[in-house]
């Protein structure tokens, strides 16, 4: 597979359709399953309210996996994403009601890159609050 986005028709300041992700507590404890990580902060409301959390939290994996995926979708490639990092810098919380919680993410295009790369930055919030910095992929387009 390969990117359907060429370097050439990509600028500096080019933006990436936004999205938004909804995540309940049925969401993370399908994540929970599928990942082997069944901390309680992630599903015992009670539990993370004694250790200080406002309510049930994300797994920061999986904030970061809704998160790149305005990438993905945007180069068509999941495989042209050759780094990805993030800084967690506030948990999403996931009230135990019909709606949960909102993961937004948008992302333009930072720097162009030698070799057909692009460095994207990608905004995330939930909760208008930002939930990870610093949250850069560098992606190999054709």
């Amino acid at each position: 597979m390969t990117a359907k986005i060429a370097y050439g028709d990509v600028e500096v300041g080019t933006e990436l359709p936004p999205q938004s992700f909804p995540v309940t507590r049925a969401t993370l404890v399908q994540y929970a399953g599928a990942s082997g990580d069944f901390n309680p902060i992630h599903w015992n409301e009670k539990f993370a309210k004694e250790v200080g959390l406002p309510d049930v939290i994300a797994h920061g994996m999986f904030t970061m996996a809704e998160a790149i995926r305005v990438v993905t979708d945007w180069t068509g490639d999941p495989g042209a994403v050759v780094e990805y990092g993030v800084r967690f810098t506030k948990p999403v919380v996931v009230p135990n009601d019909d709606q949960g919680a909102t993961i937004e993410v948008s992302g333009k295009v930072a720097v162009k890159l030698d070799d057909n790369r692009v460095r994207v930055d990608l905004t995330v919030k939930s909760a208008e609050q930002k939930v990870l910095g610093m949250s850069r992929a560098v992606v190999q387009l054709v």
